[in-house]
């Protein structure tokens, strides 16, 4: 309820905003994939993520940023 269960561009708590994987749901429990945070950090709001909202087109950065991030997630 109230502005963290809206979409608007501009609702308060956009800092630290990724997408991350299902792994598992257990009650009140989620087992995420991806989460880029420190553990014990508070997580404010959660939503389902729709290929709308997702950016438009093909993604351009740099190759060096492909090189930095190759073992991120390992």
């Amino acid at each position: 309820m109230g502005i963290f269960a809206q979409r608007k561009k501009d609702r308060p708590n956009s800092i630290g905003l990724c997408t991350v994987e299902l792994l598992q749901h257990n009650g009140r429990t989620l087992k995420v994939k991806y989460l880029d945070a420190i553990d014990g950090t508070p997580i404010l709001d959660i939503k389902p993520v729709f290929k709308e909202f997702q950016p438009k087109g093909e993604i351009k950065q740099p190759t060096w940023v492909s090189d930095l991030m190759k073992n991120y997630w390992k």
